[in-house]
């Protein structure tokens, strides 16, 4: 089956930039797509210091849904958000003041991953971290959901006024150009080597080669891929259940299978049921306790929101925009002016029969 690789360079411009990311990528480039992903073909996107985190997310989640093996090769520094201190990548416009608005939220990248079939998924990562985020990632390993594969390194901040070069991804990409890719754990162990040798340190290695026994998801995954969305549902919903007995319906397991479920019929198309799941999820995590700008609660309603832009029934769309004004007055989220949206969406929908 057919590959895809992603290949990834962000950095700031100007004098926040920690690392060059973009320099490694002309020898990236120069390696067949086919050594790149391991596969016989394979289609090879390239993302070069972009300015938006919608426009990486957008890329990222075309390329999460790709059937066939992926493989994301990740060159860039990571700043904190100081309000809710979590890592960040940041983009070409992100400042130390900006990194909330301006730069990809790491858990975005771990969500749009997590439906990834077991096995399938292989990243690799040379990263340079801004003080905060080497301070926190000291004690806090980065990672990208357990069916993930992930390889690489974090450097700590270069010296003042000094840019740091990507040496780890520029070692791997050297490997690749011979034409044979070895295991992607062996690559690894490889490109530390010759890091060390070079460099004398890799920093913060990254290891986590992913799960062994398959796990629902893979079916499930699997029943997308072939457009067998009710089975798929199903599936989901058997494990949502068996959550919810097991450990109530509140719990983080079977809120995880309810959020699966809403992604599933925002893959089926069905963009009422998911927006309705998205706001039941945000409702029960409110309910709980949580905070109005905990990371799974903007994300549940945003989620809600993106979806219910695509509801065509306009009824339905009047029913459910209105709870999602409400939420949307308690859970504001990142982007400016979420709220007077919905407010003209539906002052708009009002006057459709």
């Amino acid at each position: 089956m057919p590959g895809t690789v992603l290949l990834l360079a962000a950095a700031p411009v100007g004098r926040g930039r920690l690392v060059d990311a973009a320099s490694v990528l002309p020898v990236l480039a120069a390696v067949a797509p086919s050594v790149l992903s391991g596969t016989d073909t394979a289609t090879v996107v390239e993302l070069v210091d972009p300015l938006e985190p919608q426009a990486v997310l957008t890329r990222l989640r075309a390329a999460a849904a790709a059937p066939g093996p992926l493989t994301v090769f990740l060159t860039g520094q990571l700043q904190l958000d100081r309000r809710q201190h979590l890592p960040h990548l940041a983009l070409a416009r992100t400042t130390p003041a900006t990194v909330r608005y301006t730069a990809l939220p790491w858990h975005w990248l771990r969500e749009e991953l997590r439906l990834r079939p077991d096995g399938t998924t292989t990243v690799v990562a040379d990263l340079h971290a801004d003080a905060e985020s080497w301070e926190l990632l000291r004690g806090r390993p980065l990672g990208c959901g357990h069916n993930i594969a992930l390889y690489g390194r974090i450097a700590p901040p270069p010296a003042r006024r000094t840019v740091a070069a990507p040496a780890y991804m520029r070692a791997v990409a050297t490997i690749l150009r011979s034409g044979h890719r070895p295991p992607p754990v062996e690559l690894h162990e490889q490109a530390l080597s010759r890091l060390t040798e070079e460099y004398g340190g890799p920093g913060l290695v990254l290891t986590a080669p992913g799960p062994g026994p398959a796990d629902p998801h893979t079916a499930i995954a699997a029943c997308v891929q072939t457009g067998r969305h009710g089975d798929a549902d199903a599936l989901a919903a058997r494990w949502e259940r068996a959550a919810a007995l097991a450990h109530g319906a509140a719990s983080e397991d079977a809120l995880h299978w309810a959020e699966v479920r809403a992604d599933l019929a925002m893959f089926a198309g069905d963009a009422a049921r998911s927006c309705r799941a998205w706001l039941t999820v945000a409702t029960t995590r409110l309910a709980m306790g949580q905070a109005a700008d905990a990371v799974a609660v903007e994300a549940a309603v945003d989620r809600a929101h993106h979806q219910w832009g695509l509801i065509h029934d306009p009824e339905r769309a009047r029913e459910l925009g209105s709870v999602l004004a409400e939420l949307r007055g308690r859970v504001p989220g990142r982007r400016e002016g979420a709220l007077d949206h919905v407010r003209r969406q539906l002052s708009q929908l009002q006057t459709q029969v």
